[in-house]
This record gives structure tokens, C-alpha cells and sequence, in this order.
């Protein structure tokens, strides 16, 4: 019998775990990647001497006692790349006071929380105690967890998902009686105020145990090492390979029609893609329902993080904190929005991106897609818009590192047009925490597969909720499919990846 054939399209993290994955399991796998390198989203960039990371913050699965560690382990990452923890998750700064620092030790949290208002002890107290029962509950670790386990999860955090899942940090804020940590509480997690209580809880518990760090040497490393774990497995990355159709005879998937003409033939098709392009691109919308339909009918103009200032600066920031929420002196307009704050990232716990004694050092800030994707049809329109918001974040950041704009040796900025010319990826959407609950708990995920089309599968965070855990764990459940499918048991290789 001749080996069986998976074409997987698209090298971001869920296409590269379903290759692995394939090739563990004695499939013919080849994986085709627009891109001259593998990671999609999940990539970094060199500018001179510095790497700058536009994908990793924190980082699930970074303690072995995950197990989510495991899962990076099947896929190469470690132990070839070294995981750290944070010391803390985040600083709140403010002009008149000490900061408000989300310390990763627990105790030193609670003690410091009430040096800053000891009459919030009982507000501190109720957000302790929640953070320490999710030193024990490792909730993206259910992605990796059989159903009889998700049932007994899903029994066992009913009361805090009752509790915590519909309130957020904003509202949270609101019981406590300083007016600092009312102001600051609901930005500890990136800078989002609308985020649910339930994953800052999270982040501090088990960030408290070591996970939620970062890999040695960040995104593009992360990457790379599971593309090298797909080839010495026997598969097979082409990279420069553009994908124009997906090929269905009798509504099954066959195989895959290349942007040169090529046909390629396989007995399954796995897709790691920006959704609306797969399915109204690349099979034509032919096999959709009302839900599908629904999700992608109003993209979102929203971009999170979507801006990336990027700084290369020949200055030790290794004692900084690793990321830094930075009031400004009244709203400043940068990006065409007024800001009230920064999100500011210093990397100079990672000496892998830059040179002894100097370090990136990046802003995050959330756009309008619409108004980089007009931008971006006029090149000096489009350059003048970047270099205003280097400009605008440089002199913001100068207040906080004195000296820092002569220290500057490399300035780039990263919009959503740049995501999209070299990922395929470009606007935003929103994320329904439903949909995390029921791809952990049900293992259901809206466009997985589509209605009436077999032998296809989509993996990425089109296909269900984001993070690089789920969609690495999203690629692994899809293999799982496929082997069930053709009647052989699967295999989950630990590796034996060098460090």
C-alpha cells in the first residue's frame, strides 16, 4: 500500500504541529509556506544588530510541570530553546508614586498591593485568593487534556468561571478604594481593560509556578525550531510556494492548485490561514453554513497590538521591568488616537537579540486596519505616517529613559500592512471568550472543518481561539482526526531535540 499524503498550506504554528504531527504519524507530509521562512504571525525581524519580536509576550507551557511543556517538547522546542520565567508579569507606572508591579511571587503581590493601600486588604484578599487557585488549575493545559479530563476541569472551575468569567479588570477596578489601583488595575493585562478577570487570574497564578514566559530567543527561534522538527521527521517545507486553490473532486479535498499552475494531489488538505481567504478564496465559498457565513461577514477593524515601534537602543535595560505601562502627561495623539498610556516592552532579559550592553525595546499600540490599508496606497503618505509615530513614541519614551533618543541605533515600524504582506494576515477580530470555553471544555471549534467538504481541515487562529498553545494543540488534534479516520493509532513523539 503506498504511503498516504497530507499537503498542509500555510508555516505559522498551527501548520507547522500538524506537519510534525503528520510526519510522526507515517504520512507523506509537505508543507507549503508563501513566506522565504516559517512562523506566520509567530515571527520576529532583524533591523542591524536587534531582533525585534512581534509575536511572544507570555508564553504558556514554559514550566515543566505544564502540560503544555510537553506539547513544545513533541514539536522541538524544547530543550533546544531555554524557557524562563518573568519576575513579574507587568509594572503600572505612574508620575507621583511608586508603581504598581504584578510580582509573579504571590506573597510578595499581596504584601506590596496592601503597602499601597492597606485599606483595599479585603479587595486584595478576594483577587489573592483567586490568583492562588490557578497556581493549580492550568487552563490552556486543557488543550492537551482527554475529554474525561476537560469534564472533571470543567466540574472543578464552575464555581470560579461562575465567579470571574463575565467581570472584567475595568469593573473589578472599581472596588477598589484607591484611586491609583482603580486606575492602574485594569491595564495589567496588555493594556486591555475590557479582558475578563478570569485570565488575569490566570496569568498570575500560574505565573506564579513559572509559566507564561518566554522562549530563549523569541518568536522567530520558536519557529524555526518546530520547522526543523518537521524536517527531521522526514517532511517536507517548501518555502516561496503560493497556493491559489484548493482542488475538490465529489466535495472531498484532493489536493492543491500552486499560483505557477502546479497541481499537487494528497489524501487530506490542512489549511493554516487568514480564514476569509481560505474559505472564500481558496474554495470559493463553496462550502459554508449561516454560522460561518456570520463570523467572518464583518471583519473586525480593530487591530490589538497591531502597530509595533520597534527601538534598538545601545543602553542596559536588563533590570527594567519586562514589559511597562507608561502614563502619559494628558492624551497624546499618536497614531491618529489620542493615547493616555503606553505599552511598553524592554527585552533586555533575552541577550540573544542584541549586541552586549544594549537591547530592543518595543511599543505596542491597537489601530484601525482601514486606515494603514488607505494609508498604504500612498508609499509617502504611508512612510510620513510611521516616521510620525516613532517620533511621537520617542519623545514620550525620552521622559522615562532620559537619554534614551541619542542611545537609539535602529528605528522601525511595523503596521498591519507589513503583517499582511508577509503572513497573509491583516485585520483584526474580536474573540469570544465562548469560543475558548468550548474549544478547552467541548473541543468544538467554529470552522475546523467546513460543512460538506471531506479530507479538509483548517488549523490557526481562524479556526479557533488564539494563542500559539491552542493553535499548536489545534494542529496535533487534527492529525488525531486523521488517523482515526484511516484506522492507525496515533503517535506523539517526545523527540529528542538538541539544546
Amino acid at each position: 500500500m503506498s504511503q498516504k499524503r497530507i499537503l498542509i498550506v500555510g508555516a505559522g504554528v498551527g501548520g507547522l504541529s500538524a506537519a510534525c504531527y503528520a510526519a510522526m504519524n507515517g504520512y507523506r507530509t509537505t508543507l507549503l509556506e508563501m513566506h522565504s521562512r516559517p512562523g506566520g504571525v509567530c515571527t520576529s525581524w532583524t533591523r542591524g544588530d536587534y531582533v525585534f519580536d512581534g509575536c511572544i509576550h507570555n508564553l504558556a507551557g514554559t514550566s515543566p510541570d505544564s502540560r503544555l511543556y510537553g506539547l513544545w517538547r513533541e514539536l522541538g522546542v524544547v530543550p533546544r530553546l531555554a524557557m524562563r520565567g518573568y519576575d513579574e508579569l507587568v509594572a503600572v507606572e505612574r508620575p507621583d508614586g511608586p508603581p504598581l508591579v504584578l510580582h509573579t511571587d504571590l506573597d510578595r503581590l499581596e504584601a506590596h498591593l496592601k503597602a499601597l493601600s492597606p485599606v483595599d486588604a479585603p479587595v486584595v484578599d478576594e483577587l489573592m485568593a483567586g490568583a492562588r487557585w490557578f497556581r493549580g488549575f492550568d487552563l490552556l493545559g486543557l488543550a492537551m487534556a482527554s475529554p474525561a479530563e476537560r469534564i472533571a476541569a470543567l466540574a472543578r472551575g464552575a464555581p470560579m468561571f461562575r465567579k470571574w468569567g463575565a467581570l472584567t479588570l475595568e469593573r473589578f477596578a472599581e472596588r477598589f478604594s484607591d484611586p491609583f489601583l482603580r486606575r492602574a488595575f485594569p491595564t495589567v493585562v496588555y493594556d486591555w481593560p475590557g479582558q475578563t478577570m478570569l485570565m488575569a487570574l490566570y496569568f498570575m497564578g500560574r505565573a506564579s509556578v513559572g509559566d507564561l514566559g518566554w522562549p530563549e530567543g523569541g518568536a522567530q527561534a520558536f519557529s524555526q525550531a518546530i520547522a526543523d522538527r518537521v524536517v527531521s521527521l522526514g517532511g517536507e517545507i517548501c518555502y516561496g510556494t503560493r497556493a491559489q486553490t484548493v482542488l475538490v473532486e465529489h466535495d472531498r479535498a484532493v489536493g492543491v492548485r500552486l499560483a505557477d499552475g502546479v497541481e499537487l494531489f494528497a489524501d487530506a488538505v490542512i489549511c493554516n490561514g487568514y480564514g476569509p481567504d481560505v474559505i472564500f478564496g481558496l474554495l470559493g465559498g463553496r462550502f459554508t453554513s449561516r454560522a460561518v457565513r456570520d463570523y467572518y461577514a464583518h471583519p473586525e477593524d480593530r487591530v490589538e497590538m497591531g502597530v509595533h515601534v520597534c527601538l534598538g537602543v545601545r543602553r542596559d535595560i536588563s533590570a527594567e521591568p519586562h514589559a511597562i505601562v507608561l502614563p502619559l502627561e494628558g492624551p497624546v495623539v499618536i497614531d491618529g488616537e489620542p493615547r493616555e498610556r503606553l505599552y511598553v516592552e524592554c527585552f533586555g532579559f533575552d541577550q540573544t537579540l542584541a549586541p552586549a550592553g544594549a537591547a530592543p525595546l518595543k511599543v505596542v499600540l491597537p489601530t484601525s486596519w482601514e486606515r494603514w490599508d488607505r494609508l498604504s496606497r500612498h508609499p509617502v503618505a504611508y512612510k510620513a505616517a510611521q516616521a510620525e509615530i516613532a517620533e511621537a513614541v520617542i519623545g514620550q519614551l525620552e521622559r522615562r529613559f532620559p537619554g534614551l533618543r541619542d542611545q537609539i541605533e535602529v528605528v522601525d515600524v511595523a503596521t498591519p500592512v507589513t503583517t499582511q504582506r508577509f503572513t497573509g494576515n491583516g485585520r483584526g477580530f474580536r474573540p469570544d471568550p465562548a469560543v475558548l470555553v468550548k474549544a478547552l471544555f467541548a473541543g468544538r471549534r467554529l470552522s475546523q472543518t467546513l460543512p460538506g467538504l471531506s479530507d479538509f481541515y483548517m488549523v490557526g487562529q481562524w479556526a479557533g481561539p488564539p494563542s500559539l498553545p491552542m493553535v499548536a494543540a489545534m494542529g496535533r488534534d487534527v492529525i488525531r482526526q486523521v488517523c482515526r479516520r484511516d484506522g492507525r493509532p496515533f503517535a506523539a513523539d517526545p523527540g529528542e531535540a538538541s539544546g
